[in-house]
Formats: C-alpha cells, structure tokens, sequence
C-alpha cells in the first residue's frame, strides 16, 4: 500500500495551473489581497475572534498573535469577547454595508497608542485557529463528499512576502485535511481562499479584513449562523455581495 501523506505540502501538493481564473474573473479582481466573491447565493461574515481578560487591562500574550496573520487563544484569565457584546456596550455597529469588519471597526473605542487596554482585538488578514477548525467542522457538513471534497486553497502575495502575481500560490488537496493548512510553512496565515473544486462554496479572508466572507448555499450559511462557537453574520445585498 502507498504510503500516507504526512506533510502539509505532501497533502496539499501545487494545484494545476490557472486554478484561479474563474476567482478573478467572478470577482473581477487581480488577488492581492483575496478574491471576495459574490453571495452563490448566498455569504456571511465569520468574525475572527477577540478577547478580553478578565482582571483589567493586561499585556496581550505572544501566541494571540501581533495583529496580523494566525492567532489563538490567549490563554488562562482570557475571556472571549463577542462582537456583539463589545457592540452593546459601545453602541457601536457590529458591521455596515459602509464599513466591513477590519481596524475601523468600534470607532467609540478610544485609548491612548500603546496603552494595555485587556482587550486582544482579531487579526487581520487570518481566521484563528478555533474558529478555523470550527468553520471547516461545519463545512464538512454541508459538502456532499464530506471529508473526500476536492478543495483548493490560495495564499495570496501578501501572506507569502512575496510579489509574485504571474504564479498565483494555490494547493489542491481534500477537504478532511484543511485544517492541517493552518500550519502551512510558507505562510503565517489561514488560506486566503478555501474553495470546493466544484465551486459550490467559497471561502476569502481579506488581507485587510478582521472578518472571513463565506458565499455558498443558504444551508450552508444558516448553519455558519446557528453555530453556538462561531460568531456571524449574514451578508446583506450590495455593496458586500
């Protein structure tokens, strides 16, 4: 019997070329940061998660990440903040058609520039890693070949450190194995694309966005939704669709 891949790049080996034209072309973008696409037929925002500790204003812990790229939970006397509760208490919006989830967001939020404030914010451009595992359990879910699903995943240049628009970075590999992408060597973030071979879902977190647009079905969207883990919410019309 062959053996089993192990590797993360054994399991996700270079997708063929041209892997993403039809992205460019739906989204009529070139890439740089993520191909959004539009609801098929429907989309929603999956907020990468933030934090609050407990106690009051606190050093924000290495391993929640700087900002930018993969992150986790903090760790003990960490909390996890819901968007909407940080909404609530600021009367903030959690999101408008004018303003997607990214570092405007809770424009009442004031503190002074490297002031500790106990609140570890979501990084841009990556889902963390609890909230990644949960959305590909729930993708698992809702794609009729379960586990065995041809996916692709792309990297765009800006989570490579690199400039190179002319070969797009994507793997291809089965949907059982995306969480393994979290820990792709090349990359210190989730894919910026994850997307069915037969296109029936897609998944884009922007470079630039604190929030990951999911587009498929209404099922598959409802129970983004429903999920007691993940915080979400749906897409409305234009401009976000």
């Amino acid at each position: 019997m062959p053996e089993t891949p192990t590797s993360v790049t054994d399991r996700w080996p270079p997708a063929p070329e041209g892997s993403t034209a039809w992205l460019a072309e739906l989204c009529q973008e070139d890439g740089l940061t993520g191909f959004t696409p539009p609801g098929l037929p429907d989309a929603a925002w999956v907020f990468h998660s933030m934090y609050e500790h407990e106690q009051g204003p606190a050093e924000v812990p290495a391993a929640a990440g700087d900002g930018l790229g993969r992150a986790e939970h903090p760790g003990p006397g960490w909390r996890r903040l819901r968007w909407t509760e940080l909404a609530r208490r600021l009367g903030d919006p959690v999101a408008t058609p004018e303003l997607p989830p990214c570092y405007r967001s809770f424009p009442s939020f004031k503190t002074e520039p490297g002031r500790p404030v106990g609140i570890c914010w979501p990084t841009e451009g990556s889902l963390d890693r609890e909230t990644w595992n949960r959305l590909v359990g729930i993708l698992l879910r809702h794609s009729p070949q379960g586990a065995d699903t041809p996916c692709l995943a792309y990297y765009n240049p800006l989570t490579l450190g690199a400039w190179d628009f002319e070969n797009p970075h994507v793997r291809a590999g089965r949907l059982g194995d995306a969480e393994a992408l979290y820990d792709y060597p090349e990359a210190e973030f989730s894919p910026s694309n994850l997307w069915a071979a037969d296109r029936s879902w897609v998944v884009c977190s922007d470079y630039d966005l604190w929030a990951t647009k999911v587009a498929g079905p209404a099922p598959l969207v409802e129970a983004l939704l429903a999920d007691a883990e993940l915080e979400a919410l749906r897409m409305p019309p234009a401009p976000w669709n």
